[in-house]
């Protein structure tokens, strides 16, 4: 009709994305700095201690490789994405929402590949599991912080060294050879007893010249099973939990990056009509 003007709506960035982006890359962000501070916190207690941390790249035997830094990387990857993330939401700049969005798909990629790599590659990796369970239980006596993460991990899974209780034949103090001199011979961490619910005091001798006796007559004072078949067990058991949270980081990393690219969209488009 004359006099009357028609009104078409141009193409705007949406604030509910854009803010839900910028949330979404403020909790990565955080997630980040904390790895980051687990990792330098920790590699600062092993300059200044030489300690535990200073022995973990020699345990894993990984060549070197410290797996404090691991933190440290991780850390330092999440916090750059994260700070890319939220600056290019709040700002609707481009080159850091592409930024963002590309690398974290090349992180699901690497993820996607390293779970095909874990399933093909199975038996390597048991054997690996193994070596470094073997060589923490040489090292046993080393360091208490050492100490206390074996402890915790066969009282957790009900387990006796790798793949059995005679894996601490490896340790000097516990080997059964005659010129063994210590207490322990013959014996095993108080970690691999089978605990009573009514005992009040830990009995810390409870593993003492344990496997002196017949292993049927073990198995009701000490755990049997090795560690990494109590592991893959565990996995088994909690297999709908374990696969629940990768599938869960997973769709979480996909949302990122459909959330970056349709904010891209919008912006472009907004442009386009400037």
């Amino acid at each position: 009709m004359p006099g009357k003007h028609q009104h078409f709506q141009e193409p705007g960035v949406g604030c509910c994305g854009k803010y839900f982006l910028f949330g979404f890359n403020i909790v990565f962000w955080v997630l980040g700095a904390l790895f980051l501070a687990i990792g330098l916190w920790a590699w600062g207690e092993k300059v200044r201690r030489r300690r535990v941390l200073s022995n973990i790249s020699a345990l894993t035997d990984l060549g070197g490789l410290d797996p404090v830094w691991l933190f440290v990387v991780v850390g330092g990857i999440m916090s750059v994405l994260g700070f890319a993330g939220c600056i290019g939401a709040l700002r609707e700049n481009t080159f850091l929402l592409k930024f963002f969005s590309v690398f974290l798909g090349l992180i699901f990629f690497l993820e996607l590949a390293t779970g095909i790599l874990v399933f093909v590659f199975k038996d390597w990796i048991r054997d690996q599991l193994n070596l470094f369970i073997n060589n923490n239980v040489k090292a046993y006596r080393d360091d208490i912080d050492l100490q206390n993460l074996i402890d915790f991990a066969q009282e957790y899974w009900s387990c006796c060294g790798a793949r059995g209780p005679n894996d601490w034949n490896l340790n000097i103090y516990f080997n059964c050879t005659d010129l063994n001199p210590s207490r322990e011979r013959c014996g095993v961490p108080f970690s691999c007893c089978v605990r009573d619910p009514a005992e009040d005091v830990l009995n810390t001798q409870c593993g003492y010249d344990v496997r002196l006796k017949l292993e049927l007559e073990q198995q009701g004072s000490i755990h049997t099973k090795g560690c990494v078949g109590q592991f893959e067990k565990w996995l088994q058991d909690n297999l709908i939990i374990v696969a629940g949270v990768f599938v869960g980081i997973a769709l979480l990393q996909i949302f990122g990056i459909c959330l970056a690219q349709n904010l891209v969209s919008d912006i472009q488009a907004v442009k386009a009509n400037w």
